[in-house]
C-alpha cells in the first residue's frame, strides 16, 4: 500500500523552462504528478518555503498553486496546507485501440494530460450543475446561445479579433453547421464560391448538399494569391469567399497580414461576403489577426474549440457582421440545428471566465509544438510544411512514391492512417500533388507517435526496397 509522504523538501526543476515561472511551476508538477513523484495526497511545501527555495517571490508561488489546482492536480486544504488531488488517474486517454492503426489521418488536437483534460471534464461538470439552476441546463432553449456564453465567445477570440460586440455572436453545436449555415446564408443553388484549390472536405459536402459549386484559386507558400483572386472574381462571378487563413487545412500555409490586407481588398472590390473557418486561429502562440479584424462588414468569422480545446465539447462562436446579420443567421441555425447544448455551452464559458480554457489551449500548443518537433528529427529535411504549433503536416512525396500507393502501403505495412491530396482537391479534373496530411494529434501519446513517424520515414528512405515488388 502506498502511503502518501510529507513533501515539504520538493523542489521543481524549472532551470532553463521557456515563459513565466509560474507556469513552469504549475509544469513542473503536473510532471511530477504523472511519474509519480508527487502522488494522491501528499503535501507540498508552503508558499513562503518553496518561494525561498526557488528564490522568487510569493506571488508566483500563490500564481502557480492556483494555476496547477485550476488543471485539477491539487486542491488547498485550509489551515492544512496544498495537497496533490486524490483523483482519477491522470494518465493520457487512448486515442486509438491498442491493436488498432494509429491515426495520422484525423485532425484533432492531443489529449493534454497537464492539466489533465478527463479530470477537469469532471470538475467542470460538477461545478456548473451545482452552481447553475438545472431548469436552464436540461432544457431546450431559444436563441443561440446566453448573453453569458456570447461574452465568453467575445473574450475567448480577443487574440485574433480584438474587442467584438457579443450581439454579434452566436453559440452553434460545432464549426460544421455554422459554416453549413453561413454557406447557404451567402449564397445560393447554382452560385459560386471561391476558396483554396486544396480545402476543407467539410466544406466541400456543405456546397455539394446546397448546390453550390466550389472553384479553387492559386496559391503558393503563404496562401491564396491576391491575383489569381482577382483573376477568378473577373471570369467566375462568385458571391462569396471561404477561406481557412491560419495553418490551412491540408497545406498548414498560415497567410501573412499584408496579404489578408490584400484579399480583403479584392473581396471588397467585387463584392463577395467573406466566410472565415479560423479552426486554428487561437493555436499560434502569436496568432495573425483574422480577416474578420480587416473587414468586420463583410466577413463571417466562424471558430470552433474542437481543434483547440478538444472534440468533446462540439462548441463554435460565430461572429457575424452585425447584430443583423445574427438575428438572420439565428434563424437559420434554429431550423436546421436547434441549439448549443447548454451544458456543453455553459462548461466552456465558465471555462473561459476562470481560466481553465487557457491552460488547456496552453497544454494544447505545448504538446502540439512538442510533436512537431519530434516531426522534424524524423522525417526527411525540407519534406514537409508545418506550423511549429499546428496539428498536421503537409508532406510532399519523393518521385518513387505515388500518394495512393503510399497510403495503400502504409495501411499494410505500418498499420497508419493518413490521408491524400485527393481528399482536399476542388476541382475534379486538376493536376494534384503528391502529398499526403499527416496529422500529430490522435496518437495516444509522444512514444506512440514517435514509431509511428518511424515507420513513415522508413516508407520514405530511398534506400528502402522498392514498393509492391513482391507483388505477382
Amino acid at each position: 500500500m502506498n502511503v502518501p509522504t510529507q513533501t515539504q523538501d520538493w523542489v521543481p526543476q524549472i532551470e532553463g523552462a521557456d515563459g513565466p515561472i509560474y507556469l513552469a511551476i504549475a509544469d513542473a508538477i503536473g510532471t511530477a504528478v504523472t511519474a509519480g513523484t508527487l502522488r494522491a495526497g501528499d503535501r507540498l511545501p508552503t508558499h513562503r518555503a518553496l518561494a525561498d527555495s526557488l528564490k522568487v517571490d510569493l506571488t508566483t508561488i500563490t500564481r502557480a498553486y492556483t494555476e496547477a489546482q485550476k488543471r485539477g492536480l491539487l486542491q488547498a486544504r485550509v489551515g492544512r496546507g496544498t495537497f496533490v488531488r486524490a483523483e482519477p488517474s491522470t494518465a493520457p486517454v487512448r486515442a486509438h485501440p491498442p491493436d488498432g492503426p494509429i491515426d495520422l489521418g484525423m485532425n484533432l488536437p492531443p489529449i493534454p494530460t497537464n492539466p489533465p483534460l478527463p479530470v477537469l471534464l469532471q470538475q467542470g461538470l460538477s461545478r456548473l450543475l451545482a452552481e447553475t439552476d438545472p431548469s436552464l441546463l436540461l432544457t431546450y432553449r431559444t436563441g443561440c446561445g446566453s448573453a453569458d456564453e456570447r461574452a465568453a465567445g467575445a473574450t475567448w477570440l480577443r487574440p485574433t479579433l480584438g474587442e467584438v460586440d457579443p450581439e454579434r455572436i452566436l453559440v452553434c453545436p460545432g464549426a460544421q453547421p455554422a459554416l453549413f449555415s453561413v454557406l447557404g446564408l451567402v449564397a445560393a443553388s447554382g452560385d459560386v464560391v471561391l476558396t483554396d484549390a486544396l480545402t476543407y472536405p467539410g466544406i466541400r459536402g456543405a456546397a455539394s448538399q446546397l448546390g453550390i459549386r466550389l472553384a479553387g484559386v492559386r496559391g503558393d507558400a503563404d496562401g491564396m494569391l491576391p491575383d489569381a483572386l482577382e483573376e477568378a472574381c473577373h471570369t467566375l462571378r462568385p458571391k462569396a469567399l471561404y477561406c481557412l487563413p491560419t495553418i490551412q487545412n491540408p497545406t498548414a500555409t498560415t497567410i501573412p497580414l499584408e496579404r489578408r490586407h490584400a484579399i480583403a481588398d479584392v473581396a471588397r472590390r467585387h463584392g463577395l461576403r467573406i466566410l472565415e473557418d479560423d479552426a486554428y486561429g487561437l493555436l499560434p502562440s502569436a496568432p495573425v489577426p483574422a480577416l474578420a479584424t480587416l473587414a468586420p462588414d463583410i466577413t463571417f468569422h466562424v471558430a470552433t474549440v474542437s481543434k483547440t480545446l478538444s472534440p468533446a465539447l462540439r462548441v463554435a462562436w460565430i461572429v457575424t457582421p452585425d447584430a443583423r446579420q445574427a438575428t438572420r443567421l439565428c434563424a437559420t441555425l434554429r431550423r436546421s440545428v436547434l441549439m448549443a447544448s447548454p451544458l456543453l455551452s455553459g462548461l466552456l464559458a465558465n471555462w473561459v471566465h476562470d481560466g481553465t480554457a487557457a491552460a488547456i489551449l496552453g497544454a494544447v500548443r505545448r504538446e502540439s509544438a512538442s510533436r512537431q518537433r519530434l516531426a522534424r528529427d524524423l522525417l526527411p529535411a525540407g519534406s514537409f510544411d508545418a506550423h511549429p504549433e499546428g496539428l498536421h503536416l503537409w508532406l510532399r512525396l519523393p518521385p518513387r512514391w505515388d500518394r495512393r500507393d503510399l497510403v495503400a502501403h502504409l495501411r499494410q505495412q505500418g498499420r497508419l492512417a493518413v490521408v491524400p491530396s485527393d481528399a482536399f482537391a476542388v476541382d475534379s479534373d486538376a493536376t494534384l500533388p503528391d502529398a499526403v496530411r499527416v496529422s500529430l494529434g490522435a496518437a495516444a501519446d509522444r512514444t506512440a507517435l514517435r514509431g509511428a513517424l518511424e515507420t513513415l520515414a522508413g516508407a520514405l528512405d530511398p534506400d528502402a526496397p522498392v514498393p509492391f515488388a513482391d507483388v505477382v
